[in-house]
């Protein structure tokens, strides 16, 4: 199995929204969201994407086929320093889900982006959470600190793992 990250370009944006829609309806049931008038559930920062330099989107493909999307950022809830980064979305399609590529998307993001990271998860989204702790403490050897009760920038409510990916 061959699994890549791929950087979205500006002119793949319209894949990327209509995988963000995938997303966003598999995540309604957390954070009970509905569609607009129009039938969709929006992203109001993916255009950000292609005009910020910090915002960095990337296709997640496996033997060639989109299998889903990772956005990461520099806005963090917990981590106010310079050069931390953030999961921002995450999005393995169900199709892809229980065979390790999640796990081995993030450690290759990890990797990617050398630094602080900060990985919010919505306090109702518990598979999320336990994704992320076996993800996280797998790639740190245990070396991570979950904070409880964050509040992020769009007023959710959640835990964060804090990790660093710095290879010394």
């Amino acid at each position: 199995m061959n699994i890549e990250l791929v950087r979205v370009e500006k002119e793949q944006r319209s894949v990327l929204r209509q995988l963000v829609e995938l997303y966003a309806y598999d995540f309604s049931e957390y954070d009970q969201a509905d569609v607009n008038d129009h039938g969709y559930f929006g992203y109001d920062y993916l255009d950000y994407y292609w005009t910020e330099p910090n915002r960095h989107p990337f296709f997640i493909r496996v033997d060639g086929k989109l299998a889903g999307f990772v956005l990461v950022s520099d806005y963090c809830s917990v981590l106010q320093e310079a050069h931390s980064w953030s999961v921002s979305e995450f999005f393995v399609m169900r199709k892809y889900r229980r065979r390790g590529i999640g796990k081995q998307v993030a450690a290759m993001v990890f990797d990617m982006f050398s630094g602080k990271w900060e990985v919010f998860q919505h306090e109702a989204n518990v598979p999320s959470y336990r994704f992320w702790e076996v993800v996280v403490q797998a790639y740190t050897g245990g070396r991570f600190e979950t904070v409880d009760g964050v509040v992020d920038e769009c007023g959710d409510r959640g835990r964060a793992f804090i990790l660093d990916s710095s290879r010394e």
